[in-house]
């Protein structure tokens, strides 16, 4: 079967009725998708349930190799079997049967798009700011460390970093969009995570290198619906995680002196 969009679920010890809302969204939708389950945990649990259904790939890798290297299975397979367009997808956000046609209309129409993500919700309706600037280190060392009490003196600079001077109803050019849920085009060119990163902000990596040779854009012509967690919030694991993958980012990237991210920055504003 010849298909036109591939999807790659990344799975770590995931609930069940958290997944199946996910993969049914994916196998509801009114186009043909390739789906592939990598799984991450330490015991295998979904194929029974999972694995077993119509375009549905699943794979047990029986280690936890990081959230980009599991993605990166599944991009790898989606390149070998010569699907064009590919979604990298949250196992907690769901969507309606019409959000991926739209989506892929939008990017099959425009060659210079590489890489779209549609207006996220929470459960409750309302909207994530989810479209952001590139980081500066300060940024990362505010959202992270410093209590939403004490951000109010940094209150303008946060919105602005969120896009939130910008209108979330219209579609716009953002060089930094959430990893929940990105369809692109430009992985089979680009490549796929860096998996220098075992998990958080590989995708903001991601997304600045197809930025790099493409248009990377939010479309709120529809919307789907994302649980998110902070999970880095939660616990010192999965922080240090976190501030690992931040110190990779900048060592990579720039730390102060980063003159793309400047110029591009300005744009925003």
């Amino acid at each position: 079967m010849s298909y036109q969009l591939s999807c790659s679920i990344v799975l770590y010890n995931t609930a069940e009725e958290v997944l199946k809302a996910a993969v049914d969204s994916v196998l509801q939708s009114d186009m043909k998708v390739k789906l592939f389950l990598i799984d991450n945990s330490p015991v295998e649990r979904y194929n029974e349930t999972f694995g077993r259904l119509p375009d549905v790939t699943y794979i047990f890798n029986n280690a936890n190799v990081g959230y980009g290297a599991a993605h990166n299975i599944g991009i790898r397979k989606s390149i070998e079997e010569g699907i064009p367009y590919h979604l990298v997808l949250n196992p907690d956000v769901e969507f309606g049967p019409q959000v991926l046609s739209t989506l892929f209309r939008f990017m099959d129409v425009r060659p210079g798009v590489g890489l779209v993500m549609p207006q996220i919700r929470f459960p409750d309706g309302s909207l994530q700011y989810l479209c952001k600037m590139m980081p500066t280190p300060f940024d990362l060392i505010v959202r992270r460390f410093i209590p939403a009490a004490l951000q109010k003196p940094l209150q303008a600079r946060m919105d602005r970093y969120e896009f939130r001077h910008k209108d979330y109803n219209k579609v716009m050019d953002v060089p930094n969009l959430s990893g929940c849920f990105m369809c692109t085009a430009a992985l089979k060119e680009v490549g796929g995570f860096d998996e220098g990163y075992f998990m958080y902000l590989e995708d903001v990596d991601l997304v600045r290198r197809i930025g790099e040779k493409y248009s990377t854009m939010y479309n709120p012509e529809v919307f789907v619906c994302h649980a998110y967690a902070k999970e880095s919030y939660k616990g010192t694991k999965l922080m240090r995680y976190h501030i690992r993958s931040a110190f990779y980012y900048f060592n990579k990237w720039g730390w102060f002196f980063d003159g793309r991210r400047r110029r591009i920055n300005r744009l925003c504003r």
